[in-house]
């Protein structure tokens, strides 16, 4: 009995995303009816390296199968200049929860963006036009990557606009998907005026008006992670129908958190949470649905459950390293 040990590069071979799609999808289902435990996230503020630490424990029962983790995630945002290092460091241990034995270890950022990645396209399943065959992205850092990859698992997409400030970042973004769609640098209304918009920016200043989207469009709101950021203006909240992932998490830190702080939106602005479209106590988009907005924070139960579909297929791959972490096991191998 040993624990696996996976690096980036195991957790990405690993990671099938139609996979990690339907996991995320039951992850949801599980929260809302009731059948997780996931502690509010916990924080240490280390302000004199201009950084903290975040704690996400999870436990969720699908009812075909159940899992339990934490994921020990971090921001240090001097860390690309002074330290050659990712402002975010994920690392995720992955447990029995029969037994409480540490099944693996394995990195948690790259587990992040695709667990990201897929809680976007459940939500564009549930809630973007049936034939949508055109997505737009605001950012080309590296989570736009596994927005394209995940969406395009649900949706047959064609055309991919994506803009950014930093014009090296497009150009990147559109030769690695030259051969695989019809992609091209356009505006922030190029890119809303798609089928389905993913927004993926640190602003704090909202950057995409009711204008720049289309009469139907799906928009993503992935950037806000933290009081104060904000990508959507406020009218265009107004006049959407709000889907989120989890109302403490979204009211404190997701796309709604400034103009609900500052109350421009209610409770009464929130139509849904993800979950209750996926066990059918809501309806997603109806031919009489206009824009719609997933606001997504993120939840510690998609990391378990994307790090349960990691951990299978590593071990049906033979991938990573075993070793003998808690002295049980065979010896190192």
């Amino acid at each position: 009995m040993n624990t696996l040990l996976l690096d980036s590069d195991d957790v990405d071979d690993c990671a099938r995303l139609a996979d990690i799609v339907d996991a995320v999808e039951e992850a949801f289902g599980a929260f809302e009816r009731g059948d997780t435990q996931m502690p509010v996230k916990s924080y240490i503020e280390l302000p004199r390296y201009d950084g903290d630490f975040r704690s996400m424990p999870a436990y969720l029962d699908t009812g075909g199968w159940d899992a339990a983790g934490i994921k020990w995630v971090n921001v240090h945002l001097n860390n690309p200049t002074e330290h050659d290092l990712p402002t975010v460091l994920g690392t995720m241990i992955y447990s029995d929860p029969e037994t409480a034995f540490p099944l693996s270890i394995m990195d948690g950022t790259t587990l992040t963006m695709k667990r990201t990645g897929a809680a976007a396209a459940v939500a564009t399943d549930y809630l973007a036009v049936e034939g949508a065959s055109s997505l737009g992205l605001v950012g080309a850092g590296v989570q736009s990557y596994t927005q394209l990859e995940a969406i395009a698992e649900i949706r047959p997409i064609e055309e991919v606009v994506v803009t950014d400030a930093d014009d090296e970042r497009v150009e990147r973004f559109v030769d690695t998907y030259a051969e695989e769609f019809d992609v091209r640098e356009g505006s922030i209304s190029d890119a809303g005026h798609c089928d389905i918009l993913s927004t993926v920016t640190p602003v704090e200043e909202p950057i995409v008006g009711p204008d720049d989207v289309g009469e139907h469009t799906h928009v993503n709101a992935i950037g806000a992670d933290a009081a104060g950021k904000h990508e959507l203006a406020d009218a265009l909240l107004e006049s959407a129908t709000i889907v989120i992932d989890d109302y403490e998490q979204c009211t404190h830190s997701g796309e709604i958190n400034v103009p609900y702080a500052e109350g421009v939106l209610t409770d009464d602005d929130i139509d849904a949470e993800i979950g209750e479209l996926v066990v059918g106590a809501k309806s997603g988009r109806t031919p009489e649905t206009g824009v719609t907005v997933f606001d997504s924070t993120g939840l510690a139960i998609q990391d378990v459950a994307a790090a349960r579909v990691v951990y299978e297929r590593a071990r049906e791959a033979d991938a990573g390293l075993e070793f003998d972490l808690v002295g049980v096991g065979d010896s190192v191998s």
